[in-house]
């Protein structure tokens, strides 16, 4: 008797189940974006960068870098919010930013290469030139929707 309810029960959850998996909206995937000619330079010397510039969360003094580099989309479609993800050490081999692996952000990739740069603050004490290990980028097809937008939608 048991037996025989699982073989008239089995058509009815399985229909359930193909009914609710169609009906949830598909989940935008992450893209790769590979990124090429990375350099890391010594930010300019004007007040935009220079100002009060220490390591984040003590007063050691920084240097600042911009780490620049090209993003390559191969997908047919544009790219929002590309996190960057990598490695620096300095000179010497020590790890500039540890326990830190995402280090910036591409606000718009387009199909094809395109430009980008980010601004790092590293403690002065580590000596140049800076090694750039282990980059790259995903992101996504559309915008994603930040926790502060969302929470100021909730508030208006």
């Amino acid at each position: 008797m048991v037996s025989s309810l699982r073989v008239k029960f089995f058509p009815l959850c399985l229909a359930i189940c193909l009914c609710f998996f169609a009906w949830i909206p598909a989940a935008h995937a992450l893209t790769q974006i590979a990124l090429k000619d990375l350099a890391a330079e010594e930010c300019p010397a004007d007040a935009a960068y220079a100002e009060n510039l220490t390591t984040s969360g003590s007063s050691m003094a920084a240097t600042c870098y911009l780490i620049k580099g090209i993003a390559v989309n191969n997908s047919a479609k544009d790219i929002m919010d590309a996190d960057i993800f990598g490695r620096i050490y300095d000179a010497e081999g020590n790890s500039v930013m540890k326990n830190r692996y995402r280090l910036g952000g591409i606000e718009y990739v387009p199909i094809g290469e395109s430009e980008f740069s980010f601004r790092i603050s590293v403690p002065s004490v580590q000596p140049a030139p800076l090694r750039l290990d282990k980059f790259k980028a995903s992101g996504f097809a559309s915008k994603v929707r930040r926790f502060q937008e969302w929470n100021q939608s909730i508030d208006e």
